[in-house]
């Protein structure tokens, strides 16, 4: 049975749904278990799509009060952290605020406020030498997010993919040096349905990114980083069907931030 650690609550601005709605859906379509990942709260609000630092309270709030109305239904604890170059002493402090299950690192910003899927931003990069230079920051970012060993899994790793914009030619030089980093550090990738929702129509990351982590022995976890209830498990017979055609037939499961590994079903929905 598989789970779905990524998914938001209203409390980040751009998701509906409570954490026991997300449960129950998760439930119903038989996953083992779901976990809570909202956008996390940062010293200073610079954006409009993360939790507010003062609702954190009420975040560890609702996601017991999901607990408590499904006692026999594993609930996780977690967040989705950006990484941002010199911000790794608030990461850390982050991770003492909670028993956290596991903390997402995942890069948005690549530069000056500049998100990789923010489409406002979609002008910049209208040559090849500007998607060129934006897939070179963000990749040099995601490499570093792994290396600083902040988190437990790393989420959408290709999102500079979103908008289908990618350089020309071979893209392995971009994936080596991040699978190699996840090789070092024993690191989980994600591989995420949430692309198949945006304009790019892929799963995050490519088949090419994925084949070369299975070869590196790096771990994977499914998720759909679902922001309404009905997004929970969205795809994952796609998902499945890609990961075990890489060659992966085991996953990994979180609690207080300790990794267990599971087997994959041999296809999805359960029957």
């Amino acid at each position: 049975m598989l789970t779905d650690y990524h998914t938001h609550t209203p409390l980040c601005h751009h998701a509906e749904g409570s954490p026991l709605d997300y449960a129950r859906h998760a439930r119903s379509i038989g996953l083992a278990e779901i976990g809570l990942s909202d956008h996390n709260p940062m010293p200073e609000q610079f954006d409009n799509w993360r939790m507010a630092l003062a609702d954190l309270p009420r975040y560890f709030e609702i996601v017991d009060e999901a607990r408590a109305e499904l006692p026999d239904f594993p609930i996780r604890l977690g967040l989705e952290c950006d990484y941002l170059e010199g911000g790794e002493d608030w990461i850390e402090k982050t991770a003492r605020m909670a028993e956290w299950d596991y903390l997402i690192g995942s890069v948005h910003y690549i530069h000056d406020g500049i998100a990789v899927d923010d489409p406002k931003y979609l002008s910049r990069w209208s040559g090849a030498a500007d998607i060129e230079a934006m897939w070179a920051a963000y990749w040099r970012l995601y490499e570093k997010m792994i290396r600083s060993g902040l988190f437990d899994f790393y989420a959408h790793p290709d999102l500079a993919k979103r908008f289908g914009l990618r350089p020309a030619g071979d893209l392995r030089c971009y994936y080596e040096p991040v699978i190699q980093a996840l090789a070092d550090t024993r690191g989980v990738l994600e591989v995420s349905t949430a692309g198949l929702r945006k304009d790019v129509r892929e799963i995050y990351p490519a088949r090419e990114m994925l084949e070369m982590a299975f070869s590196a022995g790096v771990p994977i976890v499914i998720n759909s980083d679902a922001h309404t209830p009905g997004d929970v498990g969205a795809d994952f017979d796609q998902a499945l069907a890609l990961v075990r055609g890489a060659g992966y037939r085991k996953t990994v499961r979180f609690e207080k931030r300790r990794r267990v590994e599971a087997d994959l079903p041999e296809s999805w929905p359960p029957r």
